[in-house]
C-alpha cells in the first residue's frame, strides 16, 4: 500500500497534471494538499485538452475518489465552475468522487482585490503574482481571521467571520491603496450560496485519508508549483504563499513522514519559470522562443508566456535533497528534438569562484553565469516511442546524464502531451 508523494522540481510548470493523471491508474485516492487557483494542470485525454485548477487531476479517472486538503487555499467560485465543467463532461457523476477538508481555507473577494491592488502598487518591482487572491488568504490563516469551507455552511457564524475582516481589510483597501470598499452583505449572500452546494463534499478528510490507509488502499499526493516557488526554500520574495515540497503533503493533507514511501520529482527536459524573479539559465534569444512555441509554453492559469532556458541540473540537485526524491519524472523530451546543441547547466560562477550547489547565502542568482555542459542533439521525432531502449543513442544519453548529476533514477519519460505518450521506467506503486 505505497502513499506517494508528486511534486515539482523546478519552478512548477513542469507537467504535474499528466504524471499524476498517469499514475492515478495505480491508486486509490488523490489528495492535493497546498496552494489554490494559482496552479494549473493541463490533460490531454482522448485528444481533448482539460485544464484543473483546483480539483486533482486524478479526477479524470473513474473510480478514484479526488481530496482537497487543509492546507489548500480555496476560490469557492472557481472550484464549483471547475466541478460544473466535469460534471458536463461526465466525469464528475457522484459525490463519493470527491471530498474536501472542512478546515480548507476560503480565498474571499477581498483577497483577490488586495492582490490586484498590491502588485499594481509596486509597480516593475512587483512579484508577478496571479492575482487569484492566494497570498492574502494564506496571510489571513497565519493571523488567525481566515474563513474555512466550514463556516460556509453556517451563515451567521459566516457573517461575524466576514465582518471582522472587511472592518481591518477595507481599511487597507481604500485608505492605503486607493480602492473602493467590498459590501458585507453581498459577500455574504454569495458565499452562503456557495456553502450550500459544497456542502455535500465537506469531510473532515484526514480521518477519511487515515481510513482508506488502515484499509490498505494505495493513496497520491499531488503538489502544485515547484520546488523553487517554496516560501521558505524558494528564490524568495519571488514564490508562492505556501510550501511546496514534498513535506507539506504531511501538514496539508494530516498525515505523519512516516505515512510516506515515496517521492517523486518532476522536471522538465529543459527550464521554464512565469513571472518575476532570477532564473540563470534562461535564453532571452531566438533558442528562448523556439523552446517557447514547440513546448507551448504558456501558463494555464494566466495564459502568460513562459520565459525559457537550458535545464538547470543545480536547481534540480537542491530539490532531490530538499524533498527526498527517490525518482526523477522527465517531461517534454520531445520538444528537444531537431535542436542544433544541447546544453545542461551544472554549475554557476560567482565571483571568480564556481558553485555547484544551490547557496542563496554565498550567491546572487541574479548575478550568476551558468556552467555548462555540452551534449550531443538528435534529429528524431520520439513522440511514438515507448521503450527507452527504442530512444535515439543521443537522447538516451541525455536522460542518464541527468541521472548521474543529481543521482536520482529517472522513473518516467514523456515524449508528447498526450497520456500514451509516455515511458515508464519504474512504478513505485508496482514494486
Amino acid at each position: 500500500m505505497p502513499n506517494i508523494v508528486i511534486i515539482g522540481a523546478q519552478w512548477g510548470d513542469e507537467g504535474k497534471g499528466k504524471v499524476v493523471d498517469i499514475f492515478t491508474e495505480f491508486a486509490d485516492v488523490v489528495v492535493r494538499y497546498q496552494g489554490g487557483s494559482n496552479a494549473g494542470h493541463t490533460l490531454v485525454v482522448k485528444n481533448e485538452k482539460t485544464i484543473l485548477h483546483l480539483i486533482p487531476s486524478g479526477i479524470m479517472h473513474q473510480g478514484k475518489v479526488c481530496i482537497i486538503g487543509n492546507g489548500v487555499v480555496v476560490d469557492p467560485e472557481t472550484l464549483l465552475i471547475e466541478m460544473d465543467r466535469l460534471k458536463e463532461k461526465g466525469i464528475l457523476t457522484s459525490t463519493s468522487q470527491f471530498r474536501i477538508s472542512t478546515n480548507a481555507h476560503v480565498i474571499m473577494p477581498y483577497h483577490k482585490t488586495l492582490d490586484h491592488l498590491r502588485e499594481k502598487k509596486l509597480g516593475k518591482a512587483a512579484i508577478g503574482t496571479t492575482g487569484r487572491g492566494i497570498g492574502p488568504c494564506y496571510e489571513d490563516k497565519a493571523s488567525r481571521r481566515g474563513i474555512r469551507i466550514g463556516d460556509l455552511t453556517q451563515p451567521e457564524l459566516l457573517k461575524g467571520k466576514i465582518e471582522k475582516v472587511l472592518e481591518f481589510l477595507n481599511f487597507q483597501i481604500v485608505e492605503y491603496y486607493g480602492g473602493e470598499a467590498l459590501d458585507l452583505e453581498e459577500i455574504h449572500a454569495q458565499y452562503v450560496e456557495f456553502g450550500k452546494r459544497l456542502a455535500d463534499y465537506i469531510e473532515e478528510t484526514p480521518l477519511y485519508i487515515h481510513d482508506k490507509m488502515s484499509q490498505g488502499r494505495d493513496i497520491l499526493f499531488e503538489g502544485a508549483q515547484g520546488t523553487m516557488l517554496d516560501i521558505d526554500h524558494g528564490t524568495y520574495p519571488f514564490v508562492t504563499s505556501s510550501n511546496t515540497v514534498a513535506a507539506a503533503a504531511c501538514s496539508g493533507a494530516g498525515v505523519g513522514p512516516t505515512d510516506i514511501n515515496h517521492v517523486i520529482g518532476i522536471s522538465k527536459a529543459y527550464t521554464t519559470r512565469v513571472g518575476a524573479g532570477p532564473f540563470p539559465t534562461e535564453q532571452e534569444n531566438e533558442f528562448g522562443e523556439q523552446l517557447q512555441k514547440n513546448g507551448v509554453e504558456f501558463g494555464s492559469t494566466t495564459g502568460r508566456p513562459r520565459r525559457c532556458g537550458w535545464l538547470d541540473m543545480v536547481i534540480v540537485k537542491n530539490s532531490v535533497k530538499l524533498n527526498g526524491l527517490t525518482s526523477l519524472a522527465l517531461t517534454k523530451l520531445d520538444v528537444l528534438s531537431g535542436l542544433d546543441k544541447l546544453k545542461i547547466c551544472v554549475g554557476y560562477e560567482y565571483n571568480g569562484k564556481v558553485y555547484n550547489e544551490l547557496n542563496s547565502s554565498a550567491i546572487d542568482l541574479d548575478k550568476c553565469e551558468p556552467v555548462y555542459e555540452e551534449l550531443p542533439a538528435w534529429e528524431e521525432d520520439i513522440t511514438n516511442v515507448r521503450d527507452f531502449d527504442e530512444l535515439p543513442e543521443a537522447a538516451k544519453k541525455y536522460v542518464r546524464r541527468i541521472e548521474d548529476i543529481c543521482n536520482v533514477k529517472v522513473s518516467l519519460v514523456s515524449v508528447g502531451p498526450r497520456r500514451g505518450e509516455t515511458i515508464i521506467l519504474q512504478n513505485p506503486f508496482r514494486e
